[in-house]
């Protein structure tokens, strides 16, 4: 008789530990495939990541933005021609050399305008060469052996079935509280990407206010905020890295001080995750 009730604990206590060992190898064995899946959609530039969408915002651009950039372009320019009439004393000290300079000014300053939308492309083709190379890097340096998680299964045997379903319980949250988070740093991936095509897709309006001194400024904080979100996907991944390189670090021995200190990496990854645009355009002084 009491040999079927040690059968029946001995079969709830290995489904109990099947599923310990479930949640742990989805919390520490699942991480370089994360850290891949997020790496390719960071790694990926505008058209890459959804080539309807870029299409859509290239129309936008040629159809929309570039005629309106024309007006201000044109408005620059004459407020460019008055300023060197003016200080050349109303014409009466004239220097040919001026109107030379501002024909090259009025030349550069409208091929800038047109090519301005393949210029913001370039900067993520840039910024897709840096990220790839920190992705191969991350994915060498974040490597869990399955060995030591079911070292910590087989120690959790002489526990009561009580204490293993308490156990069970915990990671399951963690585990949940973790699936939370990354569906957090798939927002932050996804929305930088939107961030980008939104951008992107008025780009010939700043580029067309570099012809002048004073609303140069304009443009120049554009670049910046261009280049800021291009290093936004390094920060990214370099956030991945250190958190991928946490986790490695952690001695899993205690099933407790293990599963809440990755707990604890998760949710300081998110947050600097959510900063990283922040810090990026700091970086540049980008506003």
């Amino acid at each position: 008789m009491f040999g079927i009730f040690d059968k029946i604990e001995e079969f709830f206590k290995d489904l109990l530990l099947g599923g310990i060992q479930a949640n742990l190898e989805s919390m520490f064995l699942d991480i370089n495939d994360k850290v891949g899946a997020i790496a390719t959609d960071v790694g990926k530039t505008p058209m890459g990541w959804n080539g309807q969408v870029f299409s859509f915002i290239k129309s936008i651009n040629d159809s929309v933005i570039i005629p309106i950039a024309g007006l201000i372009i044109t408005a620059v320019l004459c407020i460019e021609l008055i300023n060197m009439v003016m200080q050349k004393n109303n014409m009466h000290d004239t220097d040919t050399f001026e109107f030379f300079k501002y024909i090259i000014k009025m030349w550069i300053a409208v091929w800038l305008v047109s090519h301005a939308f393949q210029f913001s492309m370039a900067v993520f083709d840039v910024a897709q060469h840096m990220v790839n190379k920190a992705a191969g890097v991350i994915n060498t340096s974040a490597v869990i052996s399955g060995d030591q998680i079911v070292t910590m299964v087989e120690g959790l045997k002489d526990k009561g079935l009580g204490e293993l379903v308490m156990i069970l319980f915990e990671t399951s949250l963690i585990k949940v509280a973790i699936q939370v988070i990354s569906i957090v740093i798939m927002l932050v991936v996804y929305g930088r990407m939107f961030e980008i095509y939104v951008y992107s897709s008025v780009s010939a309006i700043p580029f067309a206010t570099m012809g002048n001194k004073e609303w140069g400024q304009i443009g120049t904080n554009y670049i910046k905020g261009l280049f800021a979100l291009g290093l936004q996907g390094l920060f990214l991944m370099v956030c991945l890295g250190i958190y991928a390189v946490l986790v490695k670090t952690i001695q899993i021995t205690d099933i407790h001080t293990s599963t809440f200190t990755i707990l604890g990496y998760a949710v300081l990854l998110g947050l600097m995750m959510l900063k990283s645009g922040t810090l990026a355009k700091s970086v540049l002084n980008a506003h």
